[in-house]
């Protein structure tokens, strides 16, 4: 398994075999998903609140239920955000806002190893049509998901997505389930322009003066990149009566300034959007089962859990496209 025992201390660590207790699974991951916020945990840039170490890496993931449960042999996607299940947010669908915050990769040891004991509830069955491939982006799917569908894309719409990672690729692809008139991508990397095009951007553009051209005129801008200078670029690209939405991560403490008379003269809605609610996730499961959504196109970099410093070495590098980075979890020997 993939241990971060502190910040910058990273290693493989044999992993014992597992037992499921009450109301749990075990699941056989096969694939798993690395992104900007495990670097983040990596570096030690997350807010302690939201992490524990020493933990697994892997809340974005896919694997095969074993054991004598019913799902026994299929494919499933395990709902990362593990609500008490008895508190108010919990009450109200918002297991996001639990008051006792718990999550896979998080808070508790990620899915970056051969076996991983989850709760029974959180298990979502896969259709059989469905591949590993685009399994594996279901998590960072629901995040995006959650977002856009909490802002309010309208057909016709014209919406501006900051940010040119997995999680901008896939509010790309899900955006254009509402259809919009037009989806604009705004990146740092020319060489994330084949990518935006597979999602279904309209048109791709590089650097602060590209959202300059639609400032103002944009129903809905999305921050996915997670930087301080996306934020501001989102704020300002939206018309009188337009909707922000912030789903990118920012290291903790970062601020950028606001202009309140604006915010306030320009009835904006400023919406931060967290993780994932579990209606946003049986949407996402839903739409891959069903064949709506297969995201498994933003694929570009996969390696062997034993290649997993080449995996970030290339979440860290800014050379050629990129798209989700993945580790492959080699398959745990029969006892």
């Amino acid at each position: 398994m993939l241990m971060v025992s502190a910040p910058g201390a990273v290693r493989l660590e044999r992993q014992r075999r597992l037992t499921a207790g009450p109301g749990q699974l075990i699941v056989e991951p096969d694939l798993v998903g690395l992104c900007g916020t495990d670097l983040e945990i990596i570096d030690g840039e997350i807010d302690p609140a939201y992490l524990r170490y020493p933990l697994a890496l892997g809340h974005e993931w896919t694997g095969i239920v074993t054991g004598d449960s019913p799902l026994a042999g299929r494919r499933a996607v395990v709902e990362g955000i593990i609500g008490c299940g008895h508190c108010a947010r919990c009450a109200e669908g918002l297991a996001n806002l639990c008051a006792t915050y718990d999550e896979i990769g998080f808070t508790r040891d990620g899915a970056a190893a051969s076996q991983i004991a989850v709760p029974a509830g959180q298990v979502h069955p896969l259709a059989e049509a469905v591949t590993a491939q685009d399994a594996v982006l279901a998590e960072p799917a629901a995040v995006a998901y959650r977002g856009l569908s909490r802002a309010g894309v309208t057909p016709g719409s014209r919406v501006l997505v900051v940010g040119d990672g997995t999680i901008a690729l896939l509010a790309v692809l899900l955006a254009g389930l509402w259809s919009p008139a037009e989806i604009v991508m705004l990146g740092r990397r020319p060489e994330q322009a084949g990518l935006a095009a597979a999602a279904g951007a309209t048109s791709f553009a590089v650097s602060e003066a590209g959202a300059a051209a639609g400032a103002g005129g944009f129903d809905l801008a999305v921050e996915a990149a997670g930087t301080i200078s996306a934020a501001r670029i989102a704020v300002s690209s939206v018309r009188r009566g337009g909707t922000v939405v912030l789903i990118g991560l920012p290291p903790h403490g970062q601020t950028i300034p606001l202009a309140v008379d604006d915010a306030v003269n320009n009835d904006l809605a400023i919406l931060g959007s967290f993780g994932y609610t579990p209606a946003a996730w049986r949407s996402v499961v839903a739409l891959l089962n069903s064949g709506r959504l297969r995201p498994g196109v933003l694929i570009t970099h996969r390696y062997p859990l034993a290649g997993w410093q080449r995996a970030i070495a290339t979440l860290r590098g800014d050379g050629g496209p990129r798209g989700k980075v993945l580790l492959e979890i080699p398959a745990r020997p029969a006892p």
